[in-house]
């Protein structure tokens, strides 16, 4: 799981710099992204399919 850990950090920090920047990325505006969402699922095994509970995972991590 370290690996994971190490990965979702990292993919986390550049989400939320680019954010900060507004530079936008290639995955897609922030709203419509898919790769929080998926890096929170290989990071904890959880997965956030509820609208509120995604918008609320991606403020944390863009806004940290």
């Amino acid at each position: 799981m370290k690996y994971f850990s190490d990965v979702y950090k990292k993919e986390t920090k550049t989400c939320a710099k680019m954010f900060e920047e507004k530079q936008g990325c290639a995955w897609g505006r922030c709203e419509t992204c898919g790769v929080v969402p998926l890096l929170y699922k290989l990071e904890t095994g959880v997965v956030v399919d509820d609208m509120e509970d995604l918008k609320k995972l991606k403020e944390e991590i863009l806004n940290s």
